[in-house]
């Protein structure tokens, strides 16, 4: 079988068993990661594939089918600019959560050596991506599940990153810290209802990652309040949130004594991060 055959048999194989928009996308990514090979470029005269790269693609092609994430399968994805090992048990990043990176090194420019905290940390893509943005900042990723944190140092190693320390902890019990100039967060924001109508390969996500209680809302109604004492006087806290909830956050933070208090929308116009300063 040549690489053209074993490219057009993943895509009748998917195609015919999906309606998935970016099905092609996907199982073009897969063909690239397995062999190695550009698929715009194949040709019928290309020589034989491996047959068990054949075998290993096909494999791949049906899992993907039985619903498994296309960036689990791949084994990392890419944030920020950044590449980010990720797997069963931590949350994929999402293009949505680059506002909270570029809405958090807005909020430090001007300070110098500022002291950050990546809250519900997951596999460190927010952490890092400021953390190498900004090589003078000190960065805390903290993250109570075992098998997410094994994500996170995975990945603050693989950046190179010495500017960055991460903590297995819960961030509802958040440990002995120096003061913040910014706490970042995207904690789990789904409502508990909105769960069960979630997609197939969203589902295959930790629930932990993704459901923030009856209404969504648990980790706001807490963090703002456990937090404040641990930001410097002008420190900001910045949270991503999901759809309809920004209202919600905004008034949870101006309850806990926040000023400036705003919401940045994303590229659908989605209120995505609220942002709110300690005077």
């Amino acid at each position: 079988m040549t690489f053209l055959q074993a490219y057009q048999k993943g895509i009748t194989l998917v195609k015919t068993n999906t309606q998935a928009d970016t099905c092609v996308f996907d199982i073009s990514c897969l063909f690239e990661k397995v062999f190695h090979r550009d698929r715009r470029r194949l040709s019928p005269e290309d020589g034989p594939a491996l047959k068990q790269d054949c075998e290993l693609f096909f494999s791949l092609c049906r899992r993907y089918l039985d619903g498994e994430p296309l960036q689990y399968l791949l084994g990392e994805w890419e944030f920020f600019g950044l590449p980010f090992y990720v797997g069963p048990g931590v949350l994929i990043p999402q293009p949505d959560t680059e506002i909270l990176v570029e809405t958090g090194l807005k909020l430090i420019q001007g300070i110098t050596g500022p002291t950050i905290y990546d809250l519900c940390s997951g596999s460190g893509c927010v952490a890092v991506s400021l953390a190498h943005n900004r090589r003078d900042a000190m960065v805390y990723a903290l993250e109570l599940y075992e098998q997410a944190y094994a994500y996170l140092e995975k990945n603050i190693r693989r950046s190179g990153c010495s500017n960055l320390s991460p903590l297995l902890a819960d961030v509802l019990s958040p440990p002995p810290l120096p003061s913040a100039d910014l706490i970042v967060s995207n904690p789990p924001y789904i409502s508990a209802h909105e769960m069960a109508s979630l997609p197939l390969q969203v589902k295959q996500e930790p629930a932990s990652a993704l459901c923030g209680g009856e209404d969504g809302l648990t980790f706001y109604r807490s963090l703002p309040a456990l937090y404040y004492p641990y930001l410097k006087p002008g420190g900001w806290l910045a949270l991503e949130a999901g759809y309809q909830q920004a209202p919600s956050v905004r008034r949870l933070l101006k309850e806990n004594g926040y000023v400036q208090i705003k919401s940045i929308p994303d590229l659908a116009g989605i209120e995505r991060v609220t942002i709110g300063k300690k005077e």
